[in-house]
């Protein structure tokens, strides 16, 4: 095997043990950080420097993007005129393998004046940044990986594990789901798939209906000159409640048994009765499971009453490159 292979195992196995032993020592204190971030009004701002800051970035990003007001403030910034960005109500979760990082210790008493909590996930409590603040997390004496142990590595992952978990057992303690979560996410992929059909179907001219009653020919014609051709159409009661469906499968499996007059025919006679349908609010890509899982093309929407309101065709699943 080269070496360099072997070399890069050992690294990434060194990294996984440290979030593993970060792991084992979550207790008490970690419970505390997430009530006291639960009970604030305000933002938790993550702060720290180096390598540390970057990860402080990124917890504070995770946070805001599963329901907690967050920002990061650099600390060399804060103490030269940005301490304005913290007030009553935040929380000051700070960064620092060492705790002694000291941009972060000269904002220590001024972040206490203004009554903000102080979180700090470092090695040891008994660090300066340790003993002057609120809470810590502790991480234990860490190792880095890598020639002479020098760069920030295996001390960063854990960190970054412990925000994240921070962030996430915070995200379940607010009960933020899917739809919440998608309003933080509206572009990209992510945002595509966390869609609802309500963005999608086919609405108006574009949802092709025929009323029960209606002969087959004239459901044929309204699914021709359907905007888009979806290819099927639903068959309603007069009050627009979803009765059946019928697609062009269905009219070629017609034929090939020997279709008789389509004049003559009513469509309440061939059409799928009780068809399977969805609500506006599912999500696409649920929705997109369901044609999967079934084979289908087409699915009619329907409101709380069961009143027909949209077409939802796979088609426009895949042009938003859903799934």
């Amino acid at each position: 095997m080269d070496q360099r292979i072997q070399r890069a195992r050992e690294i990434i196995a060194h990294e996984a043990e440290a979030v593993q032993r970060v792991a084992d020592r979550i207790g008490p204190d970690f419970c505390a950080v997430v009530d006291l971030v639960l009970a604030r009004k305000g933002r938790v701002v993550t702060a720290g420097m180096g390598k540390a800051g970057i990860i402080a970035t990124k917890v504070s990003a995770t946070l805001a993007s599963t329901g907690t007001p967050s920002i990061y403030l650099h600390p060399a910034e804060a103490i030269h005129g940005d301490l304005g960005r913290i007030g009553e109500g935040d929380v000051l979760l700070a960064f620092s393998k060492s705790g002694e990082t000291q941009e972060l210790l000269i904002m220590l008493p001024h972040v206490k004046s203004a009554a903000v909590p102080i979180v700090s996930v470092t090695q040891s409590r008994n660090s300066t940044m340790g003993r002057h603040s609120d809470i810590v997390l502790e991480l234990g004496a860490i190792d880095e990986s890598g020639p002479h142990g020098l760069a920030p590595s295996a001390s960063t992952t854990a960190m970054l594990a412990l925000g994240d978990a921070l962030a996430l057992v915070v995200q379940e303690g607010r009960n933020v789901g899917p739809q919440e979560f998608a309003r933080f996410h509206p572009g990209g992929d992510l945002g595509r798939k966390l869609m609802k059909v309500d963005e999608l179907m086919r609405r108006g001219d574009r949802n092709p209906a025929v009323e029960s009653g209606s002969t087959l020919l004239f459901a044929i014609e309204v699914m021709t000159r359907t905007p888009g051709r979806p290819g099927a159409t639903s068959i309603t009661t007069k009050d627009g409640s979803l009765l059946g469906f019928f697609t062009d499968g269905d009219l070629r499996r017609l034929i090939e048994r020997g279709l008789a007059d389509p004049r003559t025919v009513r469509i309440d006679d061939v059409m799928t009765k009780n068809p399977r349908r969805i609500s506006d609010e599912t999500f696409a890509l649920e929705a997109l499971g369901i044609m999967r899982q079934l084979s289908i093309d087409q699915l009619p929407v329907v409101d709380a009453q069961q009143k027909l309101i949209g077409l939802l065709d796979v088609q426009d699943l895949l042009d938003l490159r859903i799934g």
